[in-house]
């Protein structure tokens, strides 16, 4: 009979009610509301529960959240999802993103073939020419002055 009149006569902080009901603070002012029970403040302004309170909260809790339904697994599982659906977002937007920065790349690349392709083209021409002009100097170097603005052809024979 005396514990019993202890246990109804002690108040309970709400950082022990939260330890006893395995929830924060927005959870208990809503079993609160539906037990109808009005937190109180002693002369300090600090909140406590009575033990009668506290029991009736659990009585609440209990219906919202059956013994069979546990309510841990589906937070971790809403929180789970969450997690999911943020980093799927993440990635479109980082895919988003990436995507209009290369849209453009395709033509560069494009673009560069072309050049390199125009360069080996031109490059060749330079070696044709090259050997061209290397054939007109022989040919060139054949034609000897004789005079008077005349040019005699010499064999190669002879120079050889």
């Amino acid at each position: 009979m005396m514990l019993e009149q202890n246990l109804k006569e002690r108040t309970l902080t709400p950082q022990e009610v939260r330890n006893i009901l395995k929830a924060d603070n927005r959870e208990i002012l809503e079993l609160c509301k539906r037990a109808s029970i009005l937190p109180k403040k002693n002369d300090k302004g600090q909140t406590y529960f009575s033990y009668e309170e506290v029991k009736n909260l659990r009585k609440v809790q209990a219906l919202k959240y059956p013994a069979t339904q546990e309510k841990y697994p589906s937070a971790v599982k809403n929180i789970l999802h969450s997690l999911k659906e943020m980093e799927q977002n993440l990635s479109d937007r980082i895919s988003k993103v990436i995507d209009e920065k290369l849209e453009g790349m395709d033509e560069v690349v494009v673009e560069l073939i072309r050049c390199k392709t125009d360069n080996e083209t031109l490059r060749q021409k330079v070696i044709d020419l090259n050997k061209e002009i290397y054939q007109l100097k022989n040919s060139l170097n054949c034609y000897k002055p004789v005079g008077l603005g005349l040019y005699r052809k010499k064999d190669k024979h002879m120079w050889e």
